[in-house]
């Protein structure tokens, strides 16, 4: 099986080097021509997975129609907000039987579409039902040093569920089925932003009574929000719900929750974006989950804090005042 791996970040570079070891053909396509030129000389993403030797049989290109051409799978990691200009210049090369597997966690920021529904505006016709959508608890450093990890594919289809896992799956890195595909993408998307608050908390000093505290409220909020879409509940009590999240809201690779640290530090959104190489996808999922929030009437308390701490400059601390002393309640509300 050929295969087509779209976006060249540490987890796209991490992904496509475990297909390339299980003996499939792999082409990685970069956005940079000169990352594309520099990993295929150096067979080492330096700028995303620096310290990790690419698979022989892994090549490289800045050509986007050709990494696409001909492909019996394309897995799509382009961030976010960026997949639907990416997959427009991609679709007309897209064979009719190609098998599409999205690794990507985001609410497009203009339409407040998760990227099932971005990918079926764009793909061509006939491509929906062979969609599946791949996360869960995964740092791409992790996988890509062989720890055992476990991740979900969800597809409308379980035919296209079970290709999935099979292509996937490894002695280190198992692959579970779903067909809850709302669920599994909001739930990737929703721990991001739950993830810099958790930040927040660590830069303010505060301890695991807080951290244990946010993770659970933020679960329920994400759960909230996510039954509100036609997801089913007990989705974010799986891997791509509570197991990404946990996983983003303590580990010290985390992306969000590094920007969350810096926040609650006193330090301005723009100076610590500017410092990062790397996407920290929660920054502008924040804003969609917030709009999604306000248009389908759902109470998302923490989404809303975060929204005011990045986006009209509220004080970290002030934020946490704010939640902790809203109208009191029961657990179950």
């Amino acid at each position: 099986m050929n295969i087509g791996v779209i976006g060249a970040g540490s987890w796209g570079t991490t992904l496509a080097d475990l297909l390339a070891r299980k003996g499939y053909p792999v082409s990685l396509w970069a956005f940079e021509p000169e990352l594309a030129e520099g990993m295929e000389r150096s067979r080492e993403n330096d700028l995303y997975l620096p310290g990790f030797v690419l698979a022989e049989n892994l090549s490289v290109t800045s050509d986007l129609a050709g990494a696409v051409s001909g492909k019996e799978m394309l897995v799509l990691v382009s961030p976010s907000q960026v997949m639907r200009r990416v997959m427009e210049g991609a679709a007309s090369h897209i064979g009719p039987d190609t098998l599409i597997v999205s690794a990507s966690k985001g609410i497009e920021n203009d339409t407040l579409l998760p990227m099932s529904d971005v990918l079926e505006a764009v793909l061509p016709e006939g491509l929906s039902g062979q969609l599946a959508f791949l996360s869960g608890p995964s740092f791409a450093r992790e996988v890509a040093a062989g720890m055992p990890t476990a991740v979900v594919a969800a597809s409308s289809d379980a035919g296209v569920a079970r290709r999935v896992q099979e292509a996937f799956n490894t002695d280190c890195f198992r692959v579970y089925t779903g067909d809850d595909v709302v669920g599994v993408e909001l739930g990737g998307a929703l721990k991001n932003v739950v993830a810099l608050a958790a930040g927040v908390c660590d830069g303010l000093g505060f301890g695991y009574n807080s951290r244990a505290a946010l993770i659970t409220r933020g679960l329920a909020e994400m759960t909230r929000l996510g039954v509100a879409m036609g997801a089913r509940p007990e989705t974010f009590a799986g891997l791509a719900g509570m197991g990404d999240l946990v996983l983003t809201c303590t580990g010290d690779l985390s992306r969000n929750r590094t920007v969350g640290m810096e926040l609650g530090r006193g330090r301005k959104l723009d100076d610590i974006l500017a410092g990062m190489q790397m996407v920290a996808e929660g920054v502008k999922t924040t804003l969609s989950a917030y709009q999604l929030a306000r248009k389908l009437g759902v109470e998302v308390p923490i989404t809303e804090q975060m929204y005011s701490i990045l986006y009209e400059d509220k004080d970290p601390r002030q934020a946490v005042s704010d939640l902790m002393l809203r109208r009191l309640k029961s657990e179950g509300e």
